[in-house]
């Protein structure tokens, strides 16, 4: 950490998003900013990726009736990038930004949206119910991770490993037409038997922890030195 960072001013912190598809993404939503009709605002796209992320939630629970709301799930993804990454984007090309309200607000949505997204999924037929809270606890922990780091250090880092929330998304579109073309095959090892859709949300819990304990010790190491370099002023008594 540099002392350049403005400690706990969240106004002025910068915005890290090293993504795998960092270019693509940028390029994408640079043309739908463009094209985007007057009446469409920030606060409506925030509100539309939140609706989009209740999509998925629902289907997921609802392929307990029909596998073809993996369908709806995907296509709640969809939604659910477009308004979450857009927000800001036009907020910023419109130069209408609220960096303090528009902050908060978005992440007090990305958080119900998470809770959303994982108990749908904890109550498909895919995932063990238990694997999918822990998952959601996982996720909810590198969200507070993110927002303490922002607090203190003045940067909003949302990718990790060249991972972010597209790459997520990603992955979990992938991991639904997969399951909806050859369904979740039950893997033997030598730990026990597991569905696939469970090893993989067990992966995903691993690389949370993993990115969660690595960022967390080496912030905590970077603050204590940060804090100890910093010049300290003794009152001196007569």
């Amino acid at each position: 950490m540099t002392q350049n960072h403005q400690m706990g001013n969240i106004e002025n912190h910068v915005r890290v998003n090293d993504i795998l598809l960092s270019k693509m993404e940028k390029a994408a939503l640079n043309w739908l900013v463009m094209r985007l009709p007057a009446w469409v605002t920030p606060d409506m796209l925030t509100f539309f990726g939140f609706l989009s992320a209740i999509l998925i939630g629902v289907s997921y629970a609802l392929t307990n009736l029909d596998k073809n709301f993996l369908w709806l799930a995907n296509l709640g993804f969809l939604l659910n990038w477009f308004g979450d990454s857009l927000d800001g984007t036009l907020a910023r090309h419109r130069k209408i930004e609220r960096p303090i309200y528009g902050f908060y607000i978005d992440h007090v949505v990305d958080i119900i949206s998470e809770v959303f997204i994982f108990l749908g999924l904890a109550l498909s037929p895919y995932v063990d119910i238990r694997l999918g809270l822990i998952a959601l606890i996982a996720y909810l922990c590198m969200t507070n991770l993110v927002f303490l780091i922002t607090a203190v250090e003045g940067v909003f880092k949302i990718s990790y490993g060249k991972l972010g929330p597209t790459e997520a998304r990603i992955i979990a579109v992938a991991a639904n037409i997969f399951m909806y073309y050859l369904g979740n095959p039950i893997i033997h090892l030598p730990f026990g038997n597991w569905s696939l859709y469970n090893l993989v949300v067990i992966g995903v819990v691993v690389l949370l922890g993993i990115f969660f304990l690595v960022t967390a010790l080496g912030h905590s190491f970077s603050l204590s030195k940060y804090d100890q370099a910093k010049p300290k002023y003794k009152k001196h008594i007569r």
